[in-house]
């Protein structure tokens, strides 16, 4: 098993590379633009080839390198089906594995951070996306977010899997890296100890966080597969550094 889960400092994302030893081929999960050329070494260390891009929504706090890698190395794209992205090579649904080589990922819709939300299970973990965090979960009042769509998703998909199952979220604010179904059962404060989906709610609706910082400009872009807008405020200009210093513009 070729596993690594890579971090992005300015959005705290968690990149994840699985590599195929028998093809040498790779899938990068939720790659950030400004980690490009990291992710490229790491490829090259690990003598593998990259085959696919594959993330689990329209993030709204990054941009993805998805289209970067595509024209730099030739990899695919692939993306949920129901965003019905224009640009993407290989729809996700949710029924169909998603298989490169040797590596096979079973695909699962998990609504509520955003409508077309994706987990992907590969062995003995899941990568989550920001519909489970730990001990927490992605917001759910921006891009067709729904609570209640969210607590079916985590309660009735993501905890049905194994408890020993490895939870890796696109995200930590804390520095940890990794989780259990069990730990998030027990210790999640928003979805844990079986919370009713009343209780659910209510701490949705009380939140009170501010609007996103960088969604009018990622939303669009990664609509389009990772595209750095040019009208880029200055101090917004480190969710495009790798971009901004890049001769390929």
């Amino acid at each position: 098993m070729i596993f690594r889960q890579l971090h992005e400092a300015v959005s705290n994302t968690y990149t994840y590379l699985i590599g195929c030893q028998e093809t040498g081929q790779a899938i990068l999960i939720d790659p950030v633009i400004n980690s490009l050329d990291r992710d490229l070494q790491e490829l090259s260390k690990l003598g593998l080839k990259l085959a696919y891009t594959l993330d689990t929504h329209i993030h709204a706090d990054h941009i993805t390198s998805a289209l970067e890698l595509k024209n730099k190395v030739g990899s695919r794209i692939a993306s949920p089906a129901i965003d019905g992205l224009p640009c993407i090579d290989t729809g996700i649904e949710e029924g169909r594995p998603f298989e490169v080589g040797s590596i096979k990922l079973q695909p699962l819709h998990t609504p509520g951070h955003t409508d077309g939300h994706f987990a992907y299970v590969w062995q003995d973990r899941i990568f989550t996306g920001d519909a489970l965090l730990i001990e927490g979960c992605g917001r759910t009042d921006f891009q067709n977010g729904d609570s209640d769509a969210l607590y079916k998703s985590v309660t009735e998909k993501l905890f049905s899997l194994p408890d020993d199952y490895l939870v890796y979220p696109a995200h930590d604010y804390q520095q940890r890296r990794v989780s259990t179904i069990a730990q998030e059962k027990d210790r999640n404060t928003r979805l844990g100890r079986q919370k009713t989906l009343e209780e659910f709610r209510e701490i949705m609706a009380n939140l009170k966080l501010d609007y996103p910082r960088f969604i009018d400009y990622a939303v669009p872009g990664n609509k389009q597969c990772g595209v750095c807008p040019e009208d880029l405020p200055e101090h917004l200009q480190e969710y495009c550094e790798r971009m901004a210093h890049s001769p390929q513009g």
